[in-house]
């Protein structure tokens, strides 16, 4: 994804960004945590990759409106998309993201998935993972990210540079984190993962 990114600003004739510093896991707040699941993902550690009563969820509703439009990827998914895969909604990318995401479930575990998911997720225009993101929009650590802060961060993940742009749809990113604040209370990341 960071690649592709990469070539479409150079295709628009713009500066390549890039702001990325890895932190290990035990470096990200925790209320940092709960806030990605609860907005992306809040079966994460229910499921091996695949969140099936999403899926029925998102099929049933693309079929009453006649188009593909609600997502049900879960964070491995994503994850196995932005890391070796485009954005591109073909079926065969599709196929390719199911095999990849089972593998990396059944090799690396669920908080080595969240580690590396919380250090390439895309936060804004070049910025990636939860240290740049919590330096770019709180000057602080990711360690040290608030919950506030945290729901925040959550609620641009669908689209930072997009739909959820907190420059230019404060109010859509203001509605969101006010949700994920009430679905954090309900999301809780097993003691072994620490």
């Amino acid at each position: 994804m960071m690649e592709q990114r990469a070539s479409q600003a150079r295709a628009r004739g713009e500066q390549v960004k890039r702001v990325q510093t890895w932190v290990a896991y035990d470096r990200i707040s925790r209320n940092l945590t709960r806030a990605v699941l609860a907005g992306e993902d809040s079966r994460f550690f229910d499921h091996a990759g695949f969140d099936w009563e999403e899926i029925r969820k998102a099929l049933e509703e693309d079929w009453n409106e006649g188009q593909f439009k609600r997502g049900a990827s879960t964070i491995t998914q994503q994850l196995a998309k932005n890391l070796f895969l485009s954005t591109s909604k073909n079926p065969l990318r599709k196929l390719h993201e199911a095999v990849i995401t089972k593998e990396m479930e059944w090799i690396l575990g669920k908080r080595r998935i969240l580690e590396i998911y919380l250090n390439v997720i895309e936060w804004g225009d070049g910025v990636y993972g939860a240290e740049a993101a919590a330096r770019t929009y709180f000057n602080t650590s990711a360690a040290a990210v608030s919950a506030d802060q945290a729901a925040f961060l959550s609620a641009i993940i669908p689209s930072p540079n997009g739909a959820f742009n907190p420059s230019t749809h404060r109010r859509r990113v203001e509605r969101r984190k006010n949700l994920i604040e009430r679905l954090m209370r309900h999301v809780v990341v097993p003691r072994d993962l620490d």
